[in-house]
């Protein structure tokens, strides 16, 4: 199973909140086969423990560390918020990649290196080039 599938990836949405953005991400998911329901639950509360807000208009929610037997298969969502999304202490998000490893296990490196490196840069990437 692919980790980051094209039906994961969602452009041009619109949320009404953070809370909304994790859902969709999550949900995004468990739709696509990567995980179970509860899932989503935890990572809500993932992000009571601290912001996945990582900066530069980009946060990346997950589930927390008991977590792991709702992930079937490692995945990732993208979900592309042009307007943006108040994500807390007037941070805005407008790309939410939701992001989940099933028994520990490493994302592909390439992937994840990509992923990291779209966190450091102030341009909002074009997702439909992601596979190139």
């Amino acid at each position: 199973m692919e980790v980051l599938a094209k039906a994961n990836i969602k452009l041009n949405q619109t949320v009404n909140s953070k809370e909304d953005a994790i859902r969709l991400a999550g949900q995004t998911l468990i739709d696509n086969g990567y995980v179970k329901n509860g899932y989503v639950e935890k990572m809500f509360e993932r992000e009571e423990t601290s912001s996945t807000f990582m900066g530069n208009f980009i946060a990346i929610p997950h589930g927390t560390e008991d977590a792991k037997d709702e992930v079937l298969h490692s995945g990732i969502s993208v979900i592309q918020i042009p307007d943006g999304v108040e994500y807390g202490e007037g941070n805005t998000a407008k790309v939410v990649f939701g992001i989940a490893g099933k028994n520990n296990e490493h994302l592909d490196s390439d992937l994840y290196s990509r992923l990291v490196n779209l966190t450091s840069t102030e341009t909002i990437p074009n997702f439909e080039n992601i596979y190139e």
